[in-house]
């Protein structure tokens, strides 16, 4: 027998995945923009930061190696993202946003409206409390 949940906490459950849903469909939207998917732009995300391996990717977006490869390409092929040697092991393939990839995500990421306007009526501190619990959720350093 399944233990019961409390309503606060089925409250709380509920209104993260409204917040969750509400952050995606923004996000695919957005992406559609700029002729993008969803998980392309999720992807150009992260080689915004940092250039990584395909296994890398595949590992933080949780899909399979393979998914990755064939999104890269349609990247690669409109010149957001290129391959390159890894300079610690030039065997490996890292993919790495261009200098066009990373304005294109900048460009995505300033549209969200969705995350910014509700975090815009919180003060500073309640922003900095929200941010320590999720932390605390998901058991990062605060």
């Amino acid at each position: 027998m399944a233990a019961r949940i409390d309503p606060l906490t089925r409250e709380v459950v509920d209104l993260i995945g409204t917040v969750v849903s509400r952050y995606h469909s923004e996000y695919d939207a957005a992406a559609s923009k700029h002729q993008l998917t969803g998980a392309q732009a999720r992807v150009l995300g992260l080689l915004a930061l940092e250039p990584l391996p395909m296994r890398r990717i595949a590992e933080q977006l949780k899909c399979e190696p393979s998914n990755i490869t064939g999104i890269v390409d349609r990247l690669e092929a409109r010149g957001l993202v290129e391959r390159r040697p890894d300079p610690a092991d030039r065997r490996v393939k890292l993919a790495a946003a261009t200098a066009e990839g990373r304005q294109t995500y900048e460009r995505l990421r300033s549209s969200l409206e969705f995350a910014r306007e509700p975090l815009a009526q919180l003060s500073a501190a309640e922003r900095t409390a929200l941010r320590d619990i999720l932390r605390h959720m998901l058991g990062l350093e605060a």
